[in-house]
């Protein structure tokens, strides 16, 4: 594969860097940080009113019907900047939708285009490893089961749940957060989330209950937080660069120290390393081929080298690393919650030695 991004992706990263840039900047995110809302609803308009949001749509809700390199594009630079949007569960489950989802259901993903909507996805059960098996079950619409954090899930108008369907296989189905209960928390990063435990709760099916849906939300689930991980790693080496460039230890600055150019250029091979498997999984996933492997390696690298890379930043910042003032501590708890998302290097070792 070319993993240089064609001319649409440069200027879709161009597009989303100046928007961030200018939406969430440190004042931006601290002002929201201290006014309690879910998420920053005047970067999430901004984003929808510059084709950002409606990109990975289909035409029929008037996106652009690009697909998941697109979508990875995106959610790095969001990660770059810890901007704090739903965007990793919307387009993850927007991307799923349309794929799979019904004329209907792809025209009722307008909202999400237009900035108005948030929508987000059930990834593991309680105790599971990403990739098991649901074992919360559907019959006649109606589903029951209970999920871990959803992010996002009381904002969100539809969260896309797996349930296994009696006779069939492993089906997706669209539930409001209204007909569920909702017991809210707050993720490592300062994000709404909540488990949800459903009881009967109707549910509108996204595609066959064959497996084939649900298999296409995890794996572009495994693409959105890997891909969001890669830019949070990307934002902290370059924070922490600029730091030691400007930082003065014994009358010389700490990028003069040779331990110093050493741990740094470590954290600089751990970004490449994850950004190589995150684009060919990325793009294996768009062209139709198999991608699991591709993506495997991309979460194993973000639950183990990239989280250690976050590591050093915070080591080569000293104390400054860990004060909450500061921006470092932000992609340290994004760089985690990604990692607890995918369920630590073990579960990701697991899934890689049962590929090979």
């Amino acid at each position: 594969m070319d993993f240089n991004v064609d001319e649409t992706q440069a200027e879709l990263r161009t597009l989303a860097s100046d928007v961030l840039d200018r939406e969430a900047a440190q004042a931006r995110i601290e002002a929201h940080e201290k006014g309690g809302l879910p998420y920053d609803a005047k970067t999430w308009k901004a984003m929808a009113q510059a084709g950002l949001l409606g990109a990975c749509l289909p035409e029929e809700a008037g996106g652009a019907g690009l697909g998941a390199v697109e979508m990875a594009v995106i959610l790095r630079e969001t990660g770059a900047r810890v901007a704090p949007v739903p965007v990793l569960p919307s387009l993850v489950a927007a991307l799923t939708v349309s794929r799979y989802g019904t004329a209907a259901q792809k025209e009722a993903l307008a909202p999400l285009a237009e900035g108005e909507a948030v929508l987000t996805f059930a990834f593991r059960e309680p105790g599971a490893d990403p990739g098991e098996p649901p074992t919360a079950t559907a019959a006649g619409g109606r589903i029951t089961g209970r999920t871990a954090v959803v992010s996002h899930a009381a904002a969100a108008s539809g969260i896309l749940v797996p349930a296994r369907v009696e006779g069939a296989g492993v089906g997706l189905f669209l539930v409001e957060p209204r007909a569920v209960a909702v017991q809210e928390v707050t993720l490592s990063t300062g994000e709404p989330g909540a488990v949800i435990t459903m009881d009967g709760a109707p549910g509108e099916a996204v595609g066959e209950a064959d497996g084939a849906a649900w298999e296409s939300l995890r794996l572009h689930a495994l693409a959105g937080i890997t891909a969001t991980a890669s830019g949070v790693l990307a934002g902290a080496l370059k924070l922490t660069t600029e730091y030691i460039r400007t930082r003065r230890q014994f009358d010389r600055v700490l990028a003069e120290f040779q331990a110093v150019t050493m741990q740094i250029a470590d954290v600089y091979i751990a970004g490449r390393a994850l950004d190589v498997a995150v684009w060919s999984g990325a793009w294996r996933l768009a062209q139709g081929l198999p991608a699991e492997e591709d993506l495997a390696i991309a979460a194993f690298h973000t639950t183990d080298s990239a989280l250690k890379a976050l590591y050093t930043c915070q080591h080569l910042h000293g104390g400054i690393g860990l004060d909450v003032t500061y921006p470092l501590h932000r992609y340290f708890a994004w760089g985690k919650n990604a990692a607890h998302l995918l369920g630590g290097t073990e579960a990701q070792l697991d899934l890689i030695g049962a590929l090979v």
